[in-house]
């Protein structure tokens, strides 16, 4: 049987398909970044952030493709060089011949997104999005239920799912609180903060919430809150869009895809004391 591998450009629509570039938000910069379209894709590697280490990661697995969250040039740069991390990133990715995409924004709010992916990863049950788009089944966040448990029970059922770091778990409310109806948003979500302060939700599950709006958001008696780190909140994503492109590229058994989830922690905190 013959190897049917496929290209960039084919990896490139699925994506475009399953996040359409033009959901996201204005201010981003999400597609392909770097690599040549009829490029062959045997290996793929999925990371959160496009770090140098993580770029280290994909050149010497031999991956021939890094899809990244986080977008390597969210500002307009004049030159790649590596005399900068981004140029680092860069440089290390065009020599190993490994192309970039991004998908952020995008994969944010979408069927089999981010959102998605942390609210499965946590064990919500009757979910739909807490702002809903157009598209359906699409928005910003997710809301759903869990069985019975107490802010403490649900909290230590969190810090088991996500990827442990270094940040860990903070927690905000009563840790007898009974939880029921949790809503979350991956990645930074404290931009719902007003909407969820009188909402039924029993807790708020986002990250790099502030001093100020949790503790104003907390004296208005809504939901309680969780944060966690904002790398192990969308690290759940990855396993999820890993298993669905090898799943559509299953072409048989001459396929050579191989897809890796990279588990190196990006996380800016590296320790506490």
């Amino acid at each position: 049987m013959p190897t049917l591998v496929p290209t960039l450009a084919d990896v490139v629509a699925l994506f475009d398909e399953w996040y359409p570039p033009d959901t996201a938000d204005s201010w981003d910069a999400v597609g392909l970044v770097g690599g040549d379209p009829a490029d062959k894709v045997r290996r793929v590697l999925f990371a959160v952030d496009p770090a140098p280490v993580v770029a280290q990661e994909a050149a010497e697995w031999g991956a021939d493709l890094l899809v990244v969250h986080h977008p390597l040039f969210l500002k307009g740069v004049h030159g790649v060089a590596a005399t900068t991390p981004k140029g680092r990133t860069f440089t290390t990715l065009a020599r190993a011949g490994c192309a970039l995409l991004t998908a952020h924004t995008n994969a944010d709010q979408a069927v089999d997104g981010v959102s998605q992916a942390m609210a499965d990863a946590l064990g919500l049950a009757d979910q739909r999005p807490l702002v809903p788009a157009e598209r359906p089944g699409t928005g910003t966040g997710r809301i759903g239920t869990v069985a019975p448990t107490t802010l403490r029970g649900f909290a230590e059922t969190v810090a088991a799912a996500l990827p442990r770091t270094a940040h860990g778990v903070r927690v905000a409310g009563d840790p007898d609180r009974p939880v029921r109806t949790v809503a979350l948003c991956g990645g930074a979500g404290d931009f719902l903060l007003d909407q969820l302060a009188a909402s039924r939700a029993d807790v708020y599950v986002t990250s790099d919430l502030r001093h100020h709006p949790a503790g104003e958001f907390l004296e208005q008696e809504g939901p309680a809150l969780v944060d966690v780190a904002h790398w192990a909140a969308e690290w759940t994503w990855l396993p999820v869009v890993a298993a669905k492109l090898a799943d559509a590229l299953a072409t048989g058994p001459g396929n050579r895809l191989e897809t890796r989830v990279s588990t190196t922690v990006t996380d800016p905190w590296t320790f506490r004391i």
